[in-house]
């Protein structure tokens, strides 16, 4: 089975395709630092040879925090981080970290953007109120931001992280800047090129990696164009990044009906190396055996159900039953929905 074929993305060896994707589960401690909980969860989601990449991990808290949000800009976060990679690693496996700039959704006051245009709807992080109206950044506080990245990036690989995945989603339409990162699609992907490739310059392209949502609408964010700004972006990154990795349009986080008219088929046919697919996979074992079967260089991150099954890859290779995922339990709290979900037992209902 494709599935448990072994795959190279970037300098690791991978012995199977299933990856835990980015999970954001609010568990941090008050100094945004990892917890042995969060110890103890991604110890339990290790595979030999397989790939985990961790919740968004604030760059800075420069754009403001949230309660139960990890970063990775001190000494006791990096230290913290390093006690998750240690524990991965003695299971012979691979994580990498996925960094983020929260952006005009951030708490600080005010937040900031690419434009002075706020979500619609409400914040559910601000007592349901609307969202702030984000201050324009200034070009010189976008170069600040790369730096952030970098910074961030050389903390993870001092956390012992294998690499970095860029947290490049969503669309473009909070962006109306008139200067040269705005207006057409070369304009608005000059961000991503500059933080990828300073990211790549400091700790080595084949550590790092991009991830992308060209539907998703997730924080009212969305693009008139898709296919050709992602083209675009695929088609001019560094063909050496260890990966790139692609939300479906089937995915139903934000949508009360999931998207099969489009396809991250045109993106995949542009990149040649290890390409990684979520979204709509969590409870459909045969689409992740399939996915895997007809596209050879895919890999299949999965979510909700690799949080209600911790040996999720044991399960899916032996055909076993699958836990149910408890939603209310996603973000924060205890160990209940987080490390308290059953292996399965010797071959019976877990």
């Amino acid at each position: 089975m494709a599935l448990f074929e072994p795959i190279q993305v970037g300098t690791n060896q991978l012995q199977h395709r299933i990856v835990l994707a980015p999970l954001t589960r609010l568990r941090a401690d008050e100094n945004n630092a990892a917890t042995d909980l969060i110890v103890e969860y991604y110890s339990q989601r290790a595979t030999p040879g397989g790939l985990l990449i961790s919740e968004a991990i604030l760059t800075s808290l420069k754009n403001g925090n949230i309660p139960g949000f990890p970063a990775l800009s001190t000494d006791n976060q990096i230290e913290s981080w390093r006690k998750v990679t240690d524990a991965v690693h003695a299971k012979s496996s691979v994580i990498f970290a996925q960094l983020i700039h929260l952006g005009r959704v951030g708490p600080s006051q005010p937040p900031v953007g690419p434009s002075a245009i706020a979500p619609r709807g409400l914040n559910a992080s601000a007592n349901n109120k609307p969202y702030e109206t984000p201050r324009e950044l200034t070009k010189s506080e976008i170069k600040d931001i790369i730096q952030e990245f970098v910074i961030a990036a050389k903390n993870a690989i001092k956390a012992g992280f294998d690499g970095v995945e860029l947290h490049g989603a969503n669309g473009s339409n909070s962006n109306m800047r008139t200067d040269e990162y705005g207006g057409s699609i070369e304009n608005r992907a000059r961000f991503v090129f500059e933080v990828t490739d300073a990211v790549s310059n400091a700790i080595g392209v084949e550590r790092t990696s991009n991830r992308f949502s060209p539907w998703s609408g997730n924080l009212d964010v969305e693009d008139d164009t898709p296919y050709e700004t992602w083209s675009y972006i695929v088609k001019h990154l560094n063909p050496n990044l260890a990966y790139v990795h692609f939300v479906e349009p089937r995915d139903d986080y934000v949508r009360a009906k999931p998207d099969f008219d489009n396809s991250l088929d045109p993106f995949r046919a542009l990149w040649k190396g290890p390409f990684i697919s979520a979204g709509g996979y969590s409870t459909n074992s045969k689409l992740i055996a399939k996915t895997a079967e007809e596209k050879p260089k895919n890999l299949i991150a999965v979510g909700r159900t690799f949080i209600a099954n911790p040996d999720l890859v044991e399960r899916l290779k032996h055909q076993w039953p699958l836990n149910k995922y408890n939603r209310d339990t996603f973000y924060g709290g205890s160990e209940v929905g987080y490390t308290d979900y059953p292996f399965y037992d010797n071959g019976n209902n877990a």
